[in-house]
């Protein structure tokens, strides 16, 4: 087992000021370790149903009666199977005092997070759960885990041909099953085709026409299909950023597949080896290391953007927190160099500074703002540069 104090500290910190916390994250991802993990370091009691396990479902026949007499830490996995549990959650969360905390594991959905919103308002907090980083696989795994990604059944098996096999597993399941019971009404090889069609898409902007034309129907339609992926938390949308210049700058999403090791399960690319020949090896890369940079940071999905303009100038991600704003671009170079893309964007921004994370060895100062920082001195460097 890898452990996960960050997020670990994350969930007690919300667990501190809400009565009801959600992980939600896709399936298999780690959120009942995690969430056991958390109950096995609490002082007080703690309980634990799995509504997945027969037992337990019968234990919630009457939720309020099982629950009610409860205290300290509750857990329950699997929550979306019961979105009538939140009612009952609502009332348990506004007794005072307050005898029990709840924990609450669900892959995420539109219904899930409609119903818990509407019920729970004010009363219940969020932390996504996505695969190993790496800063907790380990600089030294950083190929094992850009290939296999982050779920920790793919990373952690005995070969590259054992991962490759769970994940291709893993998406024929979550497509056939996993989003019927999340409430996904679209047919399950629809959704599949479409997945893979947008694997050959990852890391460029949102043409809705192309994708429309594609499967014959309209570009709302497609839409909705990109929409349920990013709610299942398996596809990321990165949102373009305006800002008031006189440029004309790109007004479509980027879109990237969530998981490194998924995309390549789509992509068929099964090693390596594989992956360095593969025409998507640049994109595969910039989706890789930036959803590495915003763990890093802690970034929530409200606070980064990307950059770009007609004219072909661009920013891979735009970070914006409070009156920070940063630049980054994710270079598979071990010696980039300073670009007139990125001075253009450094003040056409007004970014306080730029990081070129790339593939060589050493960091180094590219201008007196912007910094090329070495993917394995990432943690330590970017760290450095936010203290």
């Amino acid at each position: 087992m890898i452990d996960r104090p960050r997020h670990r500290s994350a969930v007690l910190r919300l667990l501190h000021d809400y009565p009801v916390v959600a992980i939600l994250g896709a399936r298999q991802v780690g959120k009942t370790t995690l969430a056991l993990d958390i109950l096995a370091r609490q002082r007080g009691p703690g309980h634990r149903f799995d509504l997945e396990d027969p037992p337990d479902l019968a234990r919630l026949a009457d939720a309020r009666l099982a629950l009610d007499r409860l205290q300290g830490l509750v857990v329950i996995d699997e929550v979306q199977r019961r979105p009538d549990l939140f009612p009952v959650l609502r009332v348990l969360a506004d007794r005072r005092p307050r005898k029990a905390r709840f924990l609450v594991l669900g892959s995420a959905s539109p219904d899930l997070l409609r119903q818990s919103a509407e019920s729970l308002a004010g009363r219940i907090a969020f932390h996504e759960l996505d695969g190993f980083d790496l800063g907790e696989a380990g600089r030294e795994q950083l190929d094992r885990l850009w290939l296999r990604g982050g779920f920790p059944a793919s990373f952690l098996a005995r070969s590259h041909a054992a991962s490759f096999a769970w994940r291709n597993n893993f998406i024929r399941t979550f497509v056939e099953r996993d989003l019927p019971q999340l409430g996904v009404r679209v047919p399950g090889p629809t959704l599949s085709r479409f997945w893979n069609m947008l694997a050959h898409y990852h890391g460029q902007i949102w043409n809705a026409s192309a994708f429309a034309g594609s499967f014959g129907v309209t570009d709302k339609t497609v839409r909705h299909y990109l929409d349920l992926l990013a709610a299942a938390l398996v596809v990321r949308i990165l949102p373009p950023w305006h800002a008031n210049l006189s440029k004309r700058q790109v007004k479509s999403p980027k879109v990237y597949v969530r998981d490194p090791g998924l995309l390549h399960a789509l992509l068929d690319i099964r090693d390596c080896g594989g992956l360095e020949r593969h025409p998507k090896v640049g994109a595969s890369w910039e989706g890789f290391v930036s959803s590495q940079v915003v763990a890093h940071l802690g970034a929530a999905p409200e606070e980064c953007y990307f950059w770009a303009t007609h004219s072909g100038t661009e920013l891979d991600l735009l970070w914006i927190r409070g009156q920070k704003r940063w630049g980054f671009e994710f270079k598979r170079t071990s010696s980039p160099a300073l670009t007139r893309s990125l001075t253009t964007a450094l003040d056409s921004l007004a970014l306080e500074r730029v990081f070129v994370i790339h593939a060589g060895e050493n960091t180094f100062p590219l201008h007196e703002r912007i910094t090329a920082i070495a993917i394995g001195r990432m943690h330590d460097d970017l760290s450095a540069a936010i203290r």
